[in-house]
């Protein structure tokens, strides 16, 4: 019988190991200021975590059955204060790696709101400007999804 917690180590067809049974979803917080520039929350994650150190989106394994969307919700308010309820999803990027997938859902916010970490995975939460992005530590596979995932 399979588990429906989504926790635990699995194996693509393309032979990488990934966190999440049942795949996996984070969620991508944007905002445009007045001026014009586009910020991303970027979670800083604990150096103890898959790819610690590096930067990306919360996020992390589904549940079975559990939509990428309510997965991704889920992740971030476990993961940090941010308040997303109220936010409409403005789409989604699904990256298939063969039998394992990892769904990035994107909100814009109204404002850039303060962000505190709640929980052991993340060491900060920032607000980056999108032209920063090619130069920061990013985790790799935020990092090869940012292309498709930016124009969400």
């Amino acid at each position: 019988m399979p588990t429906t917690s989504g926790d635990g180590w699995t194996y693509c067809a393309q032979g990488h190991k990934h966190w999440g049974i049942h795949g996996a979803a984070g969620l991508l917080a944007r905002h445009r200021d007045p001026g014009g520039t586009e910020w991303v929350l970027l979670q800083h994650r604990a150096s103890w975590s898959h790819h610690g150190g590096t930067w990306g989106i919360p996020g992390g394994a589904r549940d079975l059955g559990e939509p990428a969307e309510a997965a991704a919700r889920r992740e971030v308010t476990e993961e940090s204060d941010l308040d997303v309820t109220a936010i409409t999803a403005a789409g989604e990027f699904v990256d298939d790696h063969g039998g394992w997938t990892y769904t990035t859902v994107a909100l814009w916010l109204p404002a850039l709101v303060p962000v505190a970490v709640r929980g052991l995975e993340s060491d900060e939460f920032a607000w980056t400007p999108v032209r920063d992005l090619d130069h920061a530590p990013l985790h790799p596979g935020f990092a090869a999804s940012w292309p498709a995932v930016r124009t969400l």
